[in-house]
């Protein structure tokens, strides 16, 4: 059963959320926490509000990586827990506020017993939401001091059972963007449309044509529509603007960039023919997050070790997480964690991350930074 501080500090975190760009406060709270148990070494300000704890051996031997993240969600939270939301519009609703303490955990177990040999670096990062954080990391220039030969990280899932432990082997969660495509015509009054270059029938053919772009992989891949929007709501005048924006996902990174390609091309063809100008907008970029076998066999042999229940997903799943970049940088491991068949889903506004699994979260970390570092 985790410890009743653990148990405190996931509540306090869960209490004051704090969504992409804004976890000043959410990083105070885990500094704080550090200064008590004394690591080897900190790091502030990585990526943002990002921080980095590193735990030394006293061998030489490799730098291991352990993420959790800062960030909260902008969703009201209509759950009844005496620890609720006390910012109105934000809550933790991904379960973060577990995965921090989580990590938070570990530093107490290598606090107590330091790693034989290398380093253990603890990592909070801000900004996965929106798929920001992580490349952030990755461009600071004080990621060298704490570059992993691996980094490991989990999520946890409701809909599998309490406690078990979710792998795949190669990709395990799809790689995404959102695209906007910004279409420049012509106004003019609504009389006379002859008069100018409405976008509208440029729209109508990518609405139809983009989502059928991907039957053409191998690999599973969507385009999925999620907002248009032509002109104004003014009855006199015909549209002269339009935007499109779109969700491209796929299980290959290869698949993602190049129907990225793919659609950007279509709807430079379709204004072309329309007489358009376009422009693209590229928010929320996520890399397919791909489990490394090397990394894959040491978190593996360490999950057998500690005696959980391992559940191997047949297919990657279709959400994306910025960890994915990892894994273009380092042999990187993202597994997860059942929060239970009922719980309520990701997202959803009344989801609370399950205080059981604090402890469970932490022994896996704990074997697998002992399985690398001793």
């Amino acid at each position: 059963m985790s410890s009743l501080k653990l148990v405190n500090l996931r509540h306090t975190l869960h209490q004051n959320p704090e969504i992409a760009g804004e976890e000043s406060g959410t990083a105070d709270t885990i500094l704080s926490f550090f200064e008590n148990i004394k690591p080897d070494q900190t790091i502030q300000s990585i990526g943002g509000y990002g921080l980095a704890f590193i735990f030394k051996g006293k061998n030489p031997g490799p730098r291991s990586l352990f993420r959790a993240e800062l960030d909260a969600l902008p969703i009201h939270e209509t759950g009844n827990s005496s620890y609720k939301s006390q910012t109105s519009g934000k809550a933790h609703l991904c379960g973060h506020d577990g995965h921090m303490t989580i990590l938070c955990g570990l530093g107490e177990r290598l606090a107590a017993q330091k790693p034989d040999s290398g380093e253990v670096v603890l990592l909070f990062q801000p900004a996965e939401e929106t798929g920001e954080g992580a490349r952030r990391i990755l461009d600071d220039p004080k990621f060298q001091e704490i570059k992993p030969d691996y980094a490991f990280a989990l999520h946890n899932l409701p809909g599998f059972p309490l406690h078990h432990l979710v792998t795949r082997k190669g990709t395990f969660a799809a790689g995404s963007t959102g695209l906007t495509i910004l279409l420049t015509g012509k106004t003019s009054h609504a009389a006379h449309p002859d008069a100018g270059i409405n976008p509208a029938r440029a729209i109508s053919l990518l609405i139809q044509t983009l989502p059928t772009l991907p039957a053409t992989l191998q690999n599973f891949a969507l385009v999925t529509i999620i907002h248009a929007e032509i002109g104004s709501l003014a009855f006199g005048t015909s549209a002269g603007k339009a935007s499109l924006s779109v969700t491209i996902r796929a299980f290959d990174q290869g698949d993602l960039d190049s129907l990225i390609a793919r659609v950007k091309a279509e709807a430079q063809g379709i204004a072309k023919l329309e007489k358009l100008g376009v422009e693209f907008r590229l928010v929320e970029s996520f890399s397919v997050s791909k489990n490394n076998p090397q990394a894959a066999e040491i978190a593996e042999n360490a999950m057998r070790q500690l005696d959980f229940t391992i559940l191997e997903k047949p297919d990657p799943f279709r959400w994306s997480e910025d960890f994915g970049l990892f894994s273009q940088s380092c042999p990187s491991y993202l597994f997860g964690l059942g929060s239970g068949e009922n719980c309520p889903q990701l997202h959803e506004p009344t989801y609370d991350f399950p205080d059981e699994l604090i402890e469970t979260g932490v022994r896996i970390f704990e074997g697998i930074a002992r399985e690398v570092n001793g």
